[in-house]
């Protein structure tokens, strides 16, 4: 329990910032290649920050480790509050994707705490608490933007809510590695930043697996990047119509990795499961590409022009320049569209609450018990470039080819992923347990 609630707080102050980044950076006059760097900045930093800090705390702990990063997740809010040039903004986003590792390092300890059997359901709700703090985090973004018409407001929230993540970590959580359990590497495997990285990518398995994380963190990201664009091309959704798709995909995600995720890997393994999920997320990818052109009941396209006219561009906007946007017209309203998305989106939000937890405990199986962090942190840093990287992919494609492309494309992809998985992860159906009957 204290596990879940450090990174849900941690979460909380993570997500009432990821909102406004662009916001910030406009402020200060950012081009628009400059507010994609304000945004690919934490990411990027991660890719070399959380291997190193993964591997270390499986030579000096959790805990510390943790603390340092909490640390300096706080110290960046509080950086990115008082900034005052675009150079700050992008120098608190560094800093923070640097040293940054918390959920990994929560995971390390997850992992420590936990058994083959049950590690893919103890994985899951650290992920049930990160998707929980993605669903009340933009909402305070929000409100407390409106309360106060400052952008240094939500900052410094967000550094209260990582104090509070501090103090949970010094007096709730308790070192889950102890000192004669550290530091017993395999030869060779430890290596400063993304070198660690590179090292697991040449053990056969584990590489099979990173690379299985990576891509389809960048066909589910370059989703969620561009969900928003392709529901108001569809469907005629605004802001908070998009808000509420997400926040439902969050509860389906939600409800997976508490309620479900435990049960099937126990009964099924995480060989199998992460194999339902990708097949899923294929499956939903292709069912959104397909959704009906028809705007809601309430949608006028006049009020949805002045409305466009007064935001800010997104990231992947940033990164790609303008994306041609054709706002559906008001004939043929109706609640189709909407039903079909919602439909649709279900089989995402199940797959994605099953792959990561799967791919992780997978991956800490594939590793001794000393290596926990490492190979957690060798993940975080393949999804944080999958992140880096998704926007500006998906961005061209819907550029170049329409607003279903990346769905579409996504989908095929995903089942390609699918099938190269079923014949590279073969091996595994030997290591594993059978399965108990439940």
């Amino acid at each position: 329990m204290p596990i879940f609630s450090l990174v849900f707080v941690d979460v909380l102050g993570l997500t009432v910032i990821l909102p406004l980044l662009h916001l910030y950076a406009a402020v200060y006059g950012a081009s628009a290649l400059e507010v994609g760097l304000v945004a690919a900045a934490f990411p990027l930093a991660q890719l070399i920050g959380v291997p190193m800090m993964g591997a270390l705390s499986d030579r000096f702990g959790r805990k510390p480790l943790l603390l340092i990063s909490q640390v300096t997740t706080f110290l960046s809010f509080i950086m990115l509050g008082l900034a005052n040039s675009l150079l700050l903004v992008i120098l608190s986003r560094v800093i923070d994707g640097l040293f940054g590792a918390n959920l990994a390092t929560a995971q390390a300890a997850i992992s420590d705490i936990t058994t083959d059997e049950n590690r893919a359901q103890g994985l899951g709700l650290t992920g049930a608490a990160f998707g929980l703090g993605f669903i009340l985090g933009p909402a305070i973004a929000i409100g407390t933007l409106e309360v106060s018409g400052s952008l240094a407001t939500p900052a410094f929230v967000a550094a209260g809510y990582s104090l509070i993540s501090i103090v949970l970590t010094l007096f709730a959580f308790k070192e889950t590695l102890p000192p004669e359990r550290r530091g017993r590497a395999i030869q060779g495997v430890r290596a400063p930043g993304p070198l660690i990285v590179l090292r697991y990518l040449r053990l056969p398995l584990v590489g099979v697996l990173l690379l299985i994380m990576f891509f389809q963190q960048v066909i589910f990201f370059g989703f969620e990047s561009l969900l928003g664009l392709f529901n108001l091309t569809r469907l005629g959704l605004l802001g908070q119509g998009n808000a509420l798709i997400f926040i439902y995909i969050g509860l389906i995600l939600l409800i997976t990795q508490v309620r479900l995720i435990g049960r099937w890997t126990r009964k099924y393994g995480e060989r199998r499961v992460a194999s339902l999920a990708l097949a899923l997320l294929a499956i939903g990818l292709v069912l959104v590409a397909l959704t009906p052109a028809q705007p809601h009941p309430l949608y006028v396209e006049r009020r949805a022009i002045n409305e466009l006219s007064a935001q800010l561009p997104g990231s992947t906007e940033a990164i790609v320049g303008s994306l041609a946007v054709d706002l559906p017209e008001d004939a043929d309203r109706g609640l189709g569209g909407v039903l079909w998305l919602l439909v649709a989106v279900v089989p995402i939000g199940i797959g994605s609450g099953l792959i990561r937890p799967s791919l992780n405990s997978l991956l800490t199986k594939s590793v001794s018990a000393d290596e926990y962090g490492g190979i957690l942190g060798a993940s975080a840093a393949m999804v944080s470039l999958a992140n880096a990287s998704a926007p500006i992919l998906g961005g061209l494609v819907f550029q170049r080819f329409g607003a279903a492309a990346p769905f579409l494309l996504g989908g095929l992809l995903m089942g390609g992923v699918l099938l190269v998985s079923l014949s590279a992860l073969r091996p595994l159906a030997h290591r594993q347990e059978v399965p108990a009957e439940s």
